[in-house]
């Protein structure tokens, strides 16, 4: 608006104007001739008659092929929607073919991370819970260290399902469907991958646990410990018998599908912990790493060509 303003309070301004164009149509009708020109040689190049006088202009068709190729394959890597569950199944596929023939081949996806409050609110509900019944030679809660100053640090704690490797991740998606479905229960996911400093730090209560870093299944994105949502709010203490009952059937439903139920343990019993026992599993820190990255794969999908 400015400019056009100023066009048109400025004689002179119109008057420079009106000189560029004069000089600039000449010289762009001088060009778009010589381009005409070009194109019509261009294009004449690749007669028959003209294959040995013209041979230096055919030179352009093969780059110009070659720019076109070249693009398409750019374009198209770029552009071409990758499925992560689809390299997901294609993994489990090869890597653990009884998992991938039990879904039929359906991929199933994780729900969203549990709000830190509501757990924060169920943890303090559990422990005045265990406050009111007294305290149990049983370890009430599923996911360990309720009782423990510093252990349920949220910034320790990984909620998150990128590093719970494929293998244990789709059993266990599958159990929190058939909760769902057949029992009505919902799940969520308290705590997957926990480093091995955790772990440490963990194993100091033997109320808790006493497996130290790599030697628990947590290490290798093999194990969860989960909780249920009802009305909005978190339940992780099984004084709640509502909670006890899903426990249970927890544990039923997971055994069901190749898992270990922390329920069955003798020493500590975990209600909300289940654990895939792989076959040949070496607890090792470059096994811990290998099967983590596997966890992965959804979040980097173009990684999929390595397995």
């Amino acid at each position: 608006m400015a400019c056009g303003l100023a066009v048109m309070m400025s004689y002179e301004l119109r008057l420079k104007l009106m000189q560029y164009a004069r000089l600039a149509v000449p010289n762009s009708k001088n060009r778009l001739q010589q381009a005409k020109l070009f194109a019509y040689r261009f294009r004449d190049a690749a007669a028959p008659e003209d294959i040995q006088s013209q041979w230096h202009l055919q030179q352009w068709w093969i780059l110009i092929a070659g720019v076109l190729l070249c693009s398409s394959i750019v374009i198209f890597a770029l552009t071409r929607s990758i499925s992560p569950t689809k390299i997901e199944a294609q993994y489990l596929k090869e890597v653990d073919p009884q998992i991938y023939t039990l879904l039929h081949g359906e991929m199933l996806t994780p729900p969203a991370e549990v709000d830190e409050s509501l757990v924060q609110a169920a943890i303090v509900e559990a422990t005045q819970l265990e406050q009111q019944y007294g305290n149990s030679a049983v370890n009430a809660q599923p996911v360990e260290g309720i009782n423990t100053d510093n252990l349920y640090n949220s910034q320790l704690i990984d909620r998150k399902w990128d590093k719970i490797n494929p293998r244990y991740k789709q059993r266990l998606l599958m159990v929190f469907k058939i909760m769902k479905e057949r029992y009505g229960y919902d799940l969520v996911l308290l705590e997957g991958y926990r480093s091995p400093e955790r772990q440490n730090l963990l194993s100091g209560n033997p109320n808790t646990t006493r497996a130290r870093g790599y030697q628990s299944y947590h290490q290798f994105g093999l194990a969860a410990d989960v909780a249920f949502k009802r009305n909005g709010k978190v339940v992780i203490s099984e004084r709640d018998p509502w909670a006890m009952r899903g426990y249970e059937l927890y544990g039923e439903v997971a055994e069901s599908v190749g898992l270990t139920w922390g329920g069955r343990w003798k020493s500590i019993k975990d209600y909300g912990h289940t654990e895939y026992r792989m076959p040949g599993l070496k607890k090792t820190k470059a096994m811990a790493d290998q099967l983590i990255a596997e966890g992965q794969v959804q979040n980097t999908p173009l990684s999929a060509a390595a397995f």
